[in-house]
Order: C-alpha cells, then structure tokens, then sequence
C-alpha cells in the first residue's frame, strides 16, 4: 500500500529538480540546470511555466519514468498567503495567488503551477507541504519597532520541521513535546527558529529580510546605510532587492555563490573566504543565543542542518559558541526532496490530513 508513486518536483532559481519516490525510497533524481542564456529569454519568472514543465515532462520520457503509475505530485512550496504548518492541495485559488505573486516573485512560485497541470492530466493530487510562509509566531515576534513594518515569518518551514520531527523521533519524543533550535543553512539564505510545542513561535526572515547572512543573502544591514543606498539614484527597486537577496553574502564579498570554489579556497587556505566563513559562523551563533532568550532558556537541543555542517572549521566555529546552551543535534544534510516526500507518505497513509488553502 505505502510503495506508491510519488512525483517531487522542486524548481529553483537556475534549475528544476524532479524525483521519484516509491513510498519512502527515492528511485530516480536529476538536477534539470537552466542557463542564463535559456532563462533571459523570458521577461518574467512565471513565463517560465511552460519551459521548464516540458523539460521536465522530456527528463522523465528520456529516463523511462512512466508518470502514468504516480499516486501524487508533491512540490516545493511557493510564496502564497501565510499559513499554519502542514500538507495543503494546490487548488485553483492557490494557483491564482502564485501566478499574481501576491508574496513575492521566485521561481518556487512555479512548483505548484508545474505540479497542479500534471497532476489534473493524470487525475492525482497535486499537494505542497510546509511553504516558506509557514506562520504560527507568537503576537510579540511580529513587532519591528514601527507598525508599518511587521516582522513575517518567512523562512525553510520544510526542512525545519522536517529535522525536528527526525530529532524527536530520534530520542522517542514528540515534536510537539519539545522546545528546539533549529539552524537550516540553504545554498542561499540562513533561517534559525524558536520551536516550541510544535511551532515555529519566532525566526528571522531569511528571504530579503534579517539574521546571518548566507551564500547570497545580505541578512541584517545597518539600516540608515541602506536607506542612503535606496535613495542614492544608482539602483532601482528591482536591484536594491537583488543586492540583498542574490547579490549578498559570500557573493558580495567573495564574488562567487558558487559553493564548489568557496569550499577550495577555504581548503587552500584563502585568508579572506577563511574570514568571511568565520564570520558567518559568528553570525548564526549570535543568532542561536538571540533565540535561545525567545525559549527562556529552556531548550531541549540545537538542532544544525545543510551541508555546510561538513566542515569541520564552520562547525566548530559554531559549536564553541553555543554548546552550553543545550545538547547539539547535527544533520549535514539538505533532505528537501525526502522531506517532500514524506510528508505525500503521511497523506497516503492518513496519518494527516490535506488541508484547503484559502
């Protein structure tokens, strides 16, 4: 019963990936790269849409896949309205939302386009689970310090609560039994939580907004600094966003986002990537200590995840900072597509229920 079919499909910003999951175990995964050159072409992100859903569709007849036997098309999660953590159907209201950008303009906008036509043409369901707006913040996270500017909780809600439920069940626990730091490091941006009970009560906003920065995100600026840069005349509102969201971090100050060549020259010894790692890791351990006052001080583990974590100097530069706090729970790992997968799993063997997007 539980070796179904299951279709993950999970754009980004220069590449699609698609896999196939039978139950729990991942049977087929390809990286579909996009160039610069392919991508130009469209003015828009979601003209995209058909381009990126025929290589996809011409990526599974290549490899044999039979897409006629899939049970359920998963996707990554897009930037639709704020939502409680959980597996929701990509329903026609959903669908209106991504393609109006209502929360901003991202290539994970076209997972749930891509996945809703595949799934209707093969008459499944077309489900996205733990989006990056996932949204159960405590009242008091919400203020900034000016009512016109609202902190959002926008952050990897998908592997998050993915490493937390595989912590819990780890020490024969609940995640809704626990109180837990969780560090995410993507390839782009950085996200660290305050879990308790089950929820996400406060975290930075790791897409254009605060916290450490990351590969190519800026995280926190000195605010009047980047007021002066808003109103200098040399940007405009499409750049200013780009600096802070592709154009920051390592890629700022090292000129590449390219984590291959970042991780040669911090094994060759380059003074500066060396510096700019270890200030990333100072970063993420100020970050931990800012959450770890959200919990009172009453934190059952640090959970640390993303590749990043397999270096032994990124590591320890963290836990020398923080390993007082509380027991260190490590998995150098991404797992999104597993994450994905799992959570279709837990709806075919109803141990959850789909929730409706509204």
């Amino acid at each position: 019963m539980y070796a179904k079919k299951i279709l993950v499909i999970y754009p980004e910003e220069k590449s699609t990936f698609v896999a196939i999951y039978h139950g729990s175990e991942m049977s087929f995964l390809k990286n579909i790269k996009h160039s610069d050159d392919e991508l130009d072409q469209f003015d828009k992100i979601i003209d995209q849409f058909q381009y990126r859903r025929e290589a996809l569709i011409n990526v599974l007849k290549e490899n044999d896949i039979d897409i006629s036997k899939v049970n359920l098309v998963m996707s990554r999660s897009g930037l639709i309205k704020p939502v409680k953590s959980g597996v929701y159907q990509i329903n026609d209201k959903m669908i209106a939302d991504l393609k109006a950008n209502i929360k901003g303009r991202h290539p994970i906008n076209l997972g749930g386009l891509i996945s809703k036509e595949i799934a209707d043409e093969l008459g499944v369901k077309a489900l996205m689970a733990d989006p990056v707006v996932v949204d159960e913040f405590d009242e008091v996270a919400r203020l900034s310090g000016h009512p016109d500017f609202p902190r959002k909780s926008r952050f990897h809600a998908l592997s998050h609560k993915h490493f937390a439920r595989k912590y819990a069940k780890s020490v024969s626990k609940k995640y809704a039994e626990l109180s837990l730091l969780v560090v995410y490091v993507g390839t782009k941006g950085i996200s660290i939580g305050a879990h308790k009970n089950g929820r996400v009560v406060d975290v930075n906003q790791s897409l254009d907004g605060d916290g450490p920065f990351g590969i190519t995100r800026a995280g926190s600026l000195p605010t009047g600094e980047l007021i002066k840069f808003c109103y200098s005349g040399k940007y405009t509102e499409d750049e200013m966003y780009n600096l802070i969201t592709s154009g920051g971090g390592y890629q700022a100050y090292l000129g590449t986002d390219n984590t291959d060549e970042i991780d040669q020259r911090l094994l060759s010894g380059d003074e500066k990537a060396i510096f700019v790692s270890y200030a990333c890791s100072y970063q993420v351990a100020k970050e931990i200590g800012s959450m770890f006052t959200v919990l009172e001080g009453n934190v059952d583990a640090i959970i640390l995840s993303g590749y990043i974590f397999n270096s032994e100097r990124f590591l320890d530069n963290v836990t020398k900072r923080i390993e007082k706090i509380a027991p260190i729970a490590l998995y150098p790992s991404k797992n999104d597509f597993e994450a994905i997968a799992l959570n279709g799993l837990r709806v075919i063997k109803e141990e959850i229920e789909i929730q409706e997007y509204k």
